[in-house]
């Protein structure tokens, strides 16, 4: 890790342009809010994300990240080792490297989540 000191940065979530990541599928957008390349933190990816109804990430896995989801708004389902999880606003999900999961908008209306994914890399 480098010696230089972090810069603190305010911003407003509006500032940062929706993305569709690859292996996210359907209207799956997120916002990479805190994360190396945007706001210079070393040790954490933070999101928000909301996914259309029926937009999903394929099942995946982290070798060294660890994972926080907290639900804000809408409900879907939550895959974790192969068992599904009805998810809605308030529940905090949290997947330990190697567990494959992945989430999908079942609901009616969007479904908007923050993740926190720590390292940012997962190298």
């Amino acid at each position: 890790m480098s010696d230089k000191k972090q810069a603190a940065s305010i911003r407003n979530v509006v500032e940062t342009p929706w993305q569709q990541y690859p292996g996210h599928f359907g209207g799956a957008l997120s916002k990479p809010l805190v994360r190396p390349e945007t706001a210079g933190s070393r040790l954490v990816d933070y999101r928000i994300s909301t996914y259309q109804p029926m937009a999903y990430v394929e099942t995946h896995r982290h070798e060294l990240q660890e994972q926080i989801y907290h639900v804000l708004e809408g409900e879907g389902a939550m895959q974790i080792e192969g068992k599904t999880t009805i998810v809605r606003r308030h529940d905090v999900i949290f997947i330990p490297p190697g567990v494959s999961h992945s989430i999908r908008n079942n609901g009616l209306t969007d479904l908007t989540f923050i993740v926190v994914t720590t390292p940012a890399e997962d190298q």
